[in-house]
């Protein structure tokens, strides 16, 4: 299976009264994201299941990339893929949907990084993962542990951005 874990891009200022699940992209963050969805679907990136972490920021990324990377499915949002979730059950999510040969995640920071390090079985690896990067990791084998192998990452300053 293909995993892309996609980083939502950059998302307005926290203020009172705006709760954080409701922070929209900028302008800056949706180009900067239109960029690099642009450049992976040059890579051939077409991906059979596009779930999101149901943050507004996360939901317009995913959203993005579904127009963008011409998904035409639904976006299926799930808690395992907000910013406090962890990694296994991120990776339980994803098991539990074997039949996908393609699977993109539109979540946040933390988890981006930590799931990145937990499907490459190095959970001690640090990972710099940019607002609207992009990282494709493939899983052959869907067991209770992940052992993936990176195949790219792309952030938006490669993208042009």
């Amino acid at each position: 299976m293909q995993i892309y874990l996609l980083r939502h891009a950059i998302a307005e200022a926290s203020r009172t009264g705006l709760r954080d699940s409701d922070r929209a992209l900028t302008p800056e963050g949706a180009e900067k994201l239109t960029r690099v969805l642009r450049c992976a679907r040059a890579a051939g990136v077409q991906p059979s299941l596009i779930l999101s972490s149901p943050y507004r920021r996360a939901l317009q990324t995913a959203e993005s990339a579904a127009e963008i990377l011409r998904y035409s499915g639904k976006i299926v949002q799930t808690p395992t893929l907000t910013p406090d979730a962890s990694a296994q059950d991120t990776w339980d999510e994803i098991r539990g949907r074997r039949e996908e040969s393609s699977v993109l995640l539109a979540s946040h920071e933390p988890l981006m990084s930590a799931l990145a390090a937990f499907l490459l079985d190095s959970p001690s690896m640090q990972i710099d993962m940019k607002k609207a990067a992009i990282v494709r990791i493939d899983c052959e084998r869907l067991g209770a542990k992940p052992s993936g192998a990176l195949k790219w990452m792309l952030t938006p300053a490669l993208a042009g951005a």
